[in-house]
């Protein structure tokens, strides 16, 4: 039987989501091996970390479950509610084709952007998962192999007074020769007590001082020890990120990130291009597709990907081999739990232009309790050669974490 595909978006056509898969592309769930599996359920619990993390959790009719996390966000465990009729039944193998089918299937829904791109994420690791412990292979693998055993790790760093420069050069002292990390970051768009108005992004000449004030204190405290980041927030102007870039120029920064809003590609190519302080930018552009002018118009340095937000593993694998056409280093921003944070080193160990992979929560002391294994040791991630993603849920610290009101996954 033919397809209607004027019918692809209708809500009330008569099609099924398993329907136009069989009848699009021809897909037969007959393997041998022990791999005729079938999704049965997908389930959400979200913990109350330094953001309200949500773990995605996919069953099947084997007996396997795939872990992985969506992005955190208002709205994400209701849309992967929503999608869980499109998943029951299918092969969990079919990561592309699933998850190409999601995105068609949810685009009257958003699935270019936003949060439903978010959600689509949180299923898409889950799947790497549920595959790699299906085929018994690390999630690495399914992304064609590995480049390096370990992935770098930067930290994220805070203090109690941001805008204090001796207290932020203290605390990335202590970062590197306390904690083992010899990556870091700190945010750059911090209240200097020169502001006029901060809705205008304009930055004055006593805020541009203050802020290189900052600069020049860490960098100058580690030295050659780590290599410094400094975060804006898409927060200032053109005209003022052009001026605070060129005067960062003199110090050795690793880049200078999202210096002005992310909706104009034009002006974010001309700050990029306008110094030699390196600029990174992706975090909040999702998909291959809103990454592809960044690149190929060379507005970014770096590109900065947050994998369980712009779309998944092989969606950011995709990105970085888009970047690496442009010899553009990967540098993937992370707010995440364990289970993001692997995921995302697991990326970071298949591509070949991988710098680090962030971590946002070190002042948490419980994170890496809601995992059984280590994590992060001495600044880096080992890529684990267990199945899939390598982790283990502890679910006794994950219902003790869980966000109030809501459930804990049912058992497998």
């Amino acid at each position: 039987m033919g397809v209607d595909y004027s019918q692809l978006h209708d809500p009330n056509a008569e099609y099924t989501m398993r329907e136009l898969s069989a009848d699009t592309m021809n897909v037969t769930r007959e393997r041998g091996g022990g791999r005729d599996i079938e999704i049965t359920d997908v389930q959400t619990t979200m913990v109350d970390g330094n953001f309200p993390w949500t773990l995605v959790r996919i069953y099947t009719d084997a007996g396997i479950v795939g872990t992985g996390e969506a992005y955190w966000g208002a709205g994400v465990p209701e849309l992967i509610q929503r999608m869980t009729p499109f998943l029951e039944g299918e092969n969990p193998l079919d990561i592309d084709r699933l998850t190409e089918h999601l995105v068609q299937k949810m685009s009257g829904e958003g699935s270019i952007g936003g949060v439903t791109v978010t959600a689509i994420a949180g299923i898409e690791v889950a799947l790497h998962d549920l595959a790699g412990k299906i085929l018994e292979v690390p999630a690495y693998q399914l992304l064609g192999g590995k480049y390096r055993d370990e992935v770098r790790v930067y930290c994220d760093c805070h203090t109690e007074d941001e805008a204090d420069p001796t207290a932020c050069a203290d605390e990335a002292e202590r970062v590197v020769e306390e904690l083992g990390y010899d990556a870091l970051k700190f945010d750059l768009d911090v209240p200097s007590g020169h502001e006029k108005d901060r809705a205008n992004r304009h930055l004055r000449g006593p805020e541009i001082d203050h802020k290189v004030s900052i600069v020049e204190a860490i960098t100058e405290r580690v030295g050659s020890r780590a290599d410094v980041a400094f975060d804006c927030h898409w927060t200032f102007s053109a005209d003022s990120a052009k001026r605070l870039a060129s005067e960062l120029e003199e110090y050795d920064i690793w880049w200078l990130e999202d210096p002005v809003p992310p909706e104009n590609h034009d002006v974010q190519r001309e700050v990029t291009q306008s110094t030699t302080t390196p600029i990174t930018v992706g975090e909040n552009v999702y998909r291959k597709h809103g990454q592809r002018r960044l690149v190929e118009e060379q507005a970014l340095d770096i590109v900065a990907p947050d994998m369980p937000k712009v779309g998944g593993m092989r969606e950011t694998r995709k990105i970085a081999d888009l970047a690496d056409l442009y010899y553009i280093p990967v540098a993937m921003h992370n707010v995440a739990s364990p289970v993001a944070t692997m995921a995302s080193a697991h990326v970071g160990a298949a591509i070949p232009n991988s710098l680090a992979v962030e971590y946002h929560s070190y002042e948490l002391g419980w994170w890496e309790d809601l995992v059984e294994e280590n994590v992060i040791e001495d600044g880096s991630i080992e890529i684990p050669e267990k199945p899939g993603l390598g982790l283990t849920l502890d679910m006794d610290e994950v219902e003790n974490r869980m966000v109030e009101g809501d459930e804990l996954f049912d058992e497998a």
